[in-house]
């Protein structure tokens, strides 16, 4: 994982945190306390893809992102943009959502999920969750899905659109008919 670090008109790309830590340090108006450093640190070792931002002063930032470009012309032309993994399902239609077909059907739901960091603070962090359920429909499947998460995450999350990309389905089969 390389990161891209910008502070007004200095940015550059670097290749191990160390480097990126030494680049924020050669800035006089950055205070690279231990605090800071253990929280960049921790930034780089998380899961988290967002771009992250730290105060330098009021309304005054640098900005760190984490990126798969080997240099700062792949970065600038945007070749290292995460590819997803190919979807269970080509997009859905608004008429095949609607279809009525009462079976087993695996639901892809990428979201949204807030998650409150160990500073109190809120970070909307990208969530993949996978679900099979009986369902009369593909909207019904997703409306299942988006019921049993809500009671589970915090409220703030956002949830995609059944006719987005962040949500696919696939029909695994008919439901077992019950046994006499």
């Amino acid at each position: 994982m390389n990161y891209y670090l910008r502070y007004f008109d200095d940015e550059t790309l670097v290749h191990n945190i160390n480097d990126a830590i030494g680049f924020l340090a050669s800035i006089s108006e950055i205070d690279m306390t231990p605090e800071l450093e253990a929280d960049i640190r921790e930034y780089a070792e998380s899961d988290v893809l967002f771009p992250k931002r730290y105060k330098v002063r009021p309304r005054v930032y640098f900005i760190i992102i984490k990126t798969e470009a080997a240099t700062m012309q792949d970065f600038k032309d945007k070749k290292a943009l995460r590819r997803d993994i190919a979807p269970i399902a080509k997009m859905p239609d608004q008429t095949r959502l609607m279809e009525v077909r009462r079976g087993w059907y695996e639901g892809h739901f990428d979201f949204k999920r807030v998650v409150v960091n160990h500073l109190g603070k809120c970070e909307y962090r990208d969530t993949t969750f996978v679900a099979q359920c009986i369902a009369d429909s593909p909207m019904d499947c997703y409306n299942r899905i988006v019921e049993h998460l809500k009671g589970r995450v915090d409220e703030r999350s956002q949830f995609p659109s059944a006719k987005g990309k962040n949500f696919n389905y696939k029909f695994l089969g008919l439901e077992k008919p019950a046994e006499a």
